[in-house]
């Protein structure tokens, strides 16, 4: 990245050249070769429940970026979000498999994503919000992918070889997302009036869903402590300085991260009233067809 500005990477070249294009149509198999048996040393329990949790995250951000579709701005943004969407429900459907075949329960990814209601579901109430104009998805986005990279970055020494990875090929997706979106708030923040003020808005109203992200529960605590996971509160300080970085180039202001954010929202199952609609949509012909298939 020059002059480690993450809003600036794109613009350069890559070894492999393919920095500019997101992995969602990618045909590379990232479990060729790994072992899936859960290894001894980790809990399947914990590993279920992780995994469920950054699964649901994926899934339900890449619904909300799928409504894009025929409403984005322009048609290259167009594009760019539905790869996005494409690269975070790859992502989910590795990681609900994994959680199924951890827990033993016999449930596949369908299962797991189109058969359980909101209160089930374990995704951090920021991904769900209904998704406002272009400026507050796009802040939405900023958080996410930032927050979800300096994640996976981490879990590639998960404990798990499934998890490390899904991790492995979600670094390269989401150092695409995150720059994306990096670019999209700099050129916003710092263009004409209004789409500063539209720029700061997103980022305002985000802002009070953004502390859930640090929150460290039982699970977290248990799946970093067993070498599974990453306790989130570890990627505070990063994540913080990444959109810190991101914001003065915008000339934006950035609210501070909550110094010591309390455990709840959905990883607990308590959501917004937003996510009950997206499921009715996103699962209604699985559950008017159960078992069918195409």
């Amino acid at each position: 990245m020059t002059d480690d500005h993450v809003y600036l990477s794109l613009a350069e070249g890559s070894e492999d050249g393919d920095a500019r294009w997101a992995f969602g149509t990618g045909f590379e198999d990232p479990l060729h070769g790994v072992d899936t048996v859960v290894p001894e040393v980790v809990d399947g329990r914990i590993l279920a429940a992780y995994c469920l949790a950054l699964g649901d995250d994926a899934l339900v951000s890449a619904q909300r970026l799928a409504e894009w579709c025929t409403r984005a701005p322009e048609l290259e943004e167009e594009v760019a979000l539905a790869n996005i969407g494409l690269d975070l429900l790859g992502q989910a459907r590795l990681l609900l498999s994994r959680a199924g075949q951890a827990e033993g329960s016999g449930r596949d990814e369908d299962a797991l994503a189109y058969f359980r209601d909101a209160d089930a579901l374990r995704n951090v109430r920021l991904a769900e919000l209904p998704n406002g104009d272009f400026a507050f998805s796009i802040a939405r986005l900023l958080v996410l992918a930032t927050w979800r990279l300096a994640l996976f970055e981490r879990l590639t020494g998960s404990t798990d070889p499934v998890l490390a990875a899904v991790a492995a090929k979600g670094v390269k997706e989401l150092t695409y997302h995150r720059d994306y979106a990096a670019q999209w708030t700099v050129r916003l923040g710092d263009g004409t009036c209004e789409s500063h003020l539209r720029m700061q808005r997103g980022i305002e109203e985000i802002w009070p869903y953004v502390g859930e992200l640090f929150a460290t529960g039982p699970v977290e605590r248990e799946a970093a402590a067993g070498g599974i996971g990453v306790d989130p509160a570890a990627v505070r300080e990063e994540v913080g300085a990444t959109l810190l970085q991101v914001a003065d180039a915008a000339t934006l202001a950035l609210p501070a991260l909550p110094a010591d954010p309390h455990p709840g929202g959905g990883r607990w199952g308590e959501h917004t009233d937003a996510l009950g609609p997206l499921l009715a949509e996103m699962q209604s012909v699985a559950r008017a067809h159960p078992e069918a298939t195409w």
